[in-house]
């Protein structure tokens, strides 16, 4: 099967002010069509730069991030875009989601940009898979932490993606509606066939998916099958 992201010998690095940063170097992984894999490491690891890097929504200092067959650090901010709406999703920690837009709305901009028709239906659809038909009218400052989640939920799912990056996807949530949003997630990402990359300071939330990468001061320290996957 072949992969569906290839990262090579990963490197980002910042200026700020006279002080030279490097956040991440040295990263290398592949990811097969249909995998589960957790990023983990302690706080300023590199983490979300490194999901940022990956989805495309960043340019690395140096390396290569090979998406679908498609080589990011080639491409101009445009091209990446658009290889972000055809083949990416992404959940954020806190939601991202437009605030003048209803929840209807929201989920339906990814396929609008993709020029679908019948967005609407598709995306009422979504809704009621996540549990908020009765919610789409509403704006994101009428909905909960948790609803708003849901709503982002449906969106990533919008445009079919081929990959979905989720940045601590129930880190602003209660345990309750956490492990509701992480079940959604599993049973949509598992519905669609979907790859998934999870950040996430969560080791029981890790250990569901296939694979763990480890990194920590911005180099893998370690990349192994989950107990999940071994006993599968």
């Amino acid at each position: 099967m072949p992969s569906i992201l290839d990262i090579i010998n990963l490197k980002k690095d910042y200026d700020s002010g006279d002080r030279h940063l490097t956040v991440l170097q040295g990263i290398n992984f592949s990811l097969d069509a249909g995998d589960m894999c957790a990023i983990v490491g302690p706080s300023g690891s590199g983490k979300t730069t490194l999901l940022g890097l990956c989805a495309g929504l960043d340019r690395a200092s140096s390396g290569s991030v090979i998406l679908n067959g498609i080589k990011l650090d080639e491409l101009s901010e445009d091209a990446r875009a658009q290889v972000r709406n055809q083949y990416v999703g992404f959940i954020f920690q806190n939601f991202q989601l437009i605030p003048t837009l209803t929840a209807l709305e929201n989920v339906m901009v990814p396929m609008e940009l993709r020029g679908e028709r019948n967005v609407q239906q598709q995306a009422m659809e979504l809704l009621a898979r996540v549990g908020l038909a009765e919610r789409a009218d509403h704006y994101p400052t009428q909905l909960s932490g948790g609803e708003q989640q849901r709503v982002s939920l449906a969106r990533a799912f919008s445009n079919k993606p081929a990959i979905l990056f989720a940045d601590e996807p129930t880190g602003n949530l209660d345990e309750e509606t956490g492990e509701r949003v992480e079940k959604l997630l599993f049973d949509l990402n598992r519905e669609a066939g979907t790859t998934l990359v999870l950040v996430t300071h969560d080791l029981e939330l890790a250990a569901k998916t296939d694979r763990i990468i480890r990194i920590k001061g911005g180099t893998v320290v370690s990349d192994q099958l989950t107990a999940f996957m071994a006993n599968d």
